[in-house]
């Protein structure tokens, strides 16, 4: 067989042609590769070509090349890609994990949704932006030869096209391969469609194209006899476009006025109000086609003029009138084309990360390197794409976990989930997926969710939506299992902060709730949490400020300077004296709390559930006096606490780390263990802020594996 060699596949007289060339190491493969029969030279060179239109750097054109290579001989690849700059090696990888997704479309006829999410996952686990372009280049040179593809193959290869790469090159803003690969995978998907529209425009897409080059070679010297500056571009309508358009407003070929359209973008709002008066001038305008989206913005910010009028030959031809500001708003900001294309919603993040995509389109010299770097790494670093076993497409918020994602598929599936397997593995329920991970959830027969879910510290569910749905399931719940349940925690809650005797008859109004059953109630459903119930019970024991005292005594001279926790303490009906918190029980703000007056050293404060107070005040009961607390502030209190569990490798370890985490300051510290029952023991004398900073760390010991119990002790 002779090869006959043009310069559209023979890619030495491209690369003879290429500025620069290709590197040596490159060259050599490729011809070797040529040589073997293993590399499609006419698909590289087409490739190479679209991406020099693009203006793509070397890095992204060898790349290509490169993965063109290890597709052909993997071997081969692999020897070699060890020698390469580690850019261009990434940028390999990138086209090799897009191939996940060629995959998974290859699986199932998606849905829409579906699709969107091949999409979406396609652009997370693609990090250089740069692979994008790579891969649609590609596409298109692979749908340019469809004909010649066995007819199976073909419409796999075109619905591809349009399920992924075209809506891509949409989004991207890259019009010129975008038109081409939608009219491709129309005629391999709809032949018969096809052929009608295109003898419907009685006009081959080059006549076209001449006419749009007369039409603005024709305004061109209108606008300058007006004194217009004006830039014009054509944009004919290729066949997709009008079938698309013909199907959404239901209309004949003989009812569509833009089919031929053309771009004019002028410096002022005053000059494309004057390019309008050319424009319809020079040509019959047609009245009930005529919208002025500059007075009148569309509601996703969108600004242009849009008018239609009999051209030339009595031809309909849409003209669109904007300031070079609003295409660059519209190209770029809050109108987001594709959004205004394809009609769909998308969501505000998404679309802030494909108008940083499109940057890369624009021109840039060597001072904004800086800028594709930046953009390489600001990719849906917000959102995470997982798998199901079947292949769909899931996105969630980044720190979901397995079983957020289990609700995210169904309610019934997070009520019955009791594991997880990821990639294959079995991982606990709050692991936290990457994209591309495919997650399956083994369920039980019975829905039964876990009142732990709710619990923020355990780190179950971390979305709203999935702890929304498990508070509604609780919620349906016997009202007297709830309460049962609420009464459960609150009684735990008040003995491990040491307020086993408090009275709680004011917690509903502190909680902004109507009666004690309200407060179990939420407290069961996890509306309320244990934090939240320390903080209220500190404030309902604080008074209000007192008033000022209406009598003093003489108050002893202190033997040492007033401590911090002077300030915090108010003494009823005496005047300021010093203060120190009694080391037996360890009083805390919010503790309820007496005083009793010693010989030389101030007022001692104690619980006033305190043994040690009781004692004291069987004795001298004149001694003791009302103590409230006052305004705290940033102090820190002295508090123990025990910390309960079955002994395991680095358990003393885990429990160290969480207290040193929790911003509490370790006083000292002390640890045993039993062997007749296994169990440890460890004990801290902490500095904390209140009742809140305790509950808080008493929640995450209690969450540590092998932990029994976790609390406050030094009860007096």
């Amino acid at each position: 067989m002779v090869r006959v060699a043009t310069p559209a596949t023979d890619l030495e007289r491209w690369q003879a042609s290429a500025e620069g060339g290709l590197p040596p190491l490159l060259a050599a493969a490729c011809a070797a590769g040529i040589a073997a029969g293993t590399l499609d030279e006419r698909e590289c060179c087409d490739v190479q070509e679209s991406l020099a239109r693009l203006g793509c750097d070397e890095p992204t054109r060898a790349a290509a090349l490169w993965f063109a290579l290890a597709l052909a001989d993997p071997a081969a690849w692999q020897a070699q890609r060890a020698a390469l700059p580690v850019e261009v090696q990434r940028l390999v990888e990138g086209q090799q994990a897009a191939e996940r997704v060629w995959a998974l479309h290859a699986q199932q006829r998606t849905p829409q949704a579906a699709l969107e999410g091949l999409r979406r996952l396609l652009l997370a686990i693609v990090r250089d932006l740069r692979v994008v372009f790579t891969l649609l280049a590609r596409q298109l040179a692979q749908m340019r030869v469809v004909d010649s593809l066995p007819p199976e193959r073909a419409q796999a290869l075109a619905r591809l096209t349009r399920d992924i790469h075209a809506p891509l090159a949409n989004r991207l803003g890259i019009w010129q391969l975008k038109w081409e690969l939608e009219d491709l995978a129309f005629r391999t998907l709809q032949p018969d469609v096809y052929r009608r529209i295109a003898g419907l425009l009685d006009e081959r897409r080059s006549d076209r194209e001449r006419f749009i080059r007369d039409v603005i070679a024709q305004l061109q010297l209108a606008m300058a006899a007006a004194g217009v500056q004006a830039e014009l571009a054509g944009r004919p309508k290729h066949i997709y476009s009008i079938w698309k358009k013909m199907q959404r407003k239901d209309l004949g070929f003989s009812e569509l006025y833009d089919i031929r359209a053309v771009r004019i973008l002028v410096a002022t709002v005053t000059d494309c109000y004057a390019a309008l008066g050319v424009v319809h001038t020079q040509w019959q305008h047609l009245p009930a086609e005529f919208d002025d989206y500059i007075a009148r913005p569309k509601n996703n910010g969108y600004q242009s003029l849009h008018t239609a009028v009999l051209g030339p030959g009595g031809r309909t031809l849409e003209v669109q009138i904007r300031t070079h500001e609003m295409h660059r708003a519209n190209e770029l900001g809050v109108a987001a084309h594709w959004r205004y294309k394809e009609g769909g919603s998308g969501d505000a993040s998404f679309e802030a990360k494909i108008a940083w995509m499109r940057k890369l389109l624009e021109p840039h010299d060597a001072a904004d390197g800086e800028l594709g770097e930046e953009l390489a790494t600001e990719l849906l670093e917000d959102r995470v794409y997982v798998l199901t076993p079947k292949g769909e497409v899931f996105d969630m918020a980044r720190g979901a976990t397995v079983l957020d994602f289990a609700y995210l598929v169904h309610s019934e599936v997070g009520h019955r989930c009791r594991g997880a397997k990821v990639n294959g593995r079995i991982v606990p329920l709050t692991f936290q997926p990457r994209t591309g991970d495919r997650i399956e959830i083994l369920t039980a027969k019975v829905a039964e969710p876990s009142r732990d879910w709710l619990s923020p510290h355990h780190g179950y569910l971390n979305t709203p939506r999935a702890r929304a749905k498990v508070r509604s399931w609780f919620r349906h719940v016997a009202l007297d299992a709830n309460l049962a349940v609420g009464r459960g925690m609150l009684e735990r809650e008040l003995k491990r902060l040491g307020l086993g005797h408090a009275d709680i008859a004011g917690l509903p109004a502190q909680l902004r709730l109507r009666n004690q059953d309200e407060v179990l109630v939420a407290l069961a459903l996890g509306e309320i949490s244990s934090g939240q119930i320390a903080r209220a019970m500190q404030e309902l024991v604080e008074p209000p400020a007192p008033a000022a005292p209406a009598r003093s005594a003489p108050t002893p001279a202190p033997v040492r300077g007033p401590t911090p926790e002077a300030a915090a303490l108010s003494i009823d009906g005496i005047g300021n004296l010093l203060t120190a918190l009694a080391r037996c029980c360890q009083p805390l703000p919010g503790d309820a709390v007496k005083g009793y007056i010693t010989r030389g050293r101030g007022v001692t404060v104690h619980r006033a559930g305190c043994r040690s107070l009781a004692r004291l005040a069987l004795r001298e009961p004149d001694r003791v006096v009302d103590v409230a607390w006052g305004a705290v502030g940033t102090r820190a209190y002295e508090v123990e606490i025990v910390v309960r569990g079955y002994d395991r490798r680095n358990m003393q370890r885990d429990v160290t780390d969480v207290v040193s985490n929790s911003d509490a300051r370790i006083v000292a510290s002390s640890s045993r263990v039993f062997a007749d029952s296994g169990e440890v023991e460890v004990r801290f004398t902490l500095r904390v802020h209140d009742f809140g900073q305790l509950s808080v760390l008493l929640d995450k010991l209690s969450a540590l594996p092998n932990v029994i119990d976790a609390r406050r002790i030094g009860t007096g």
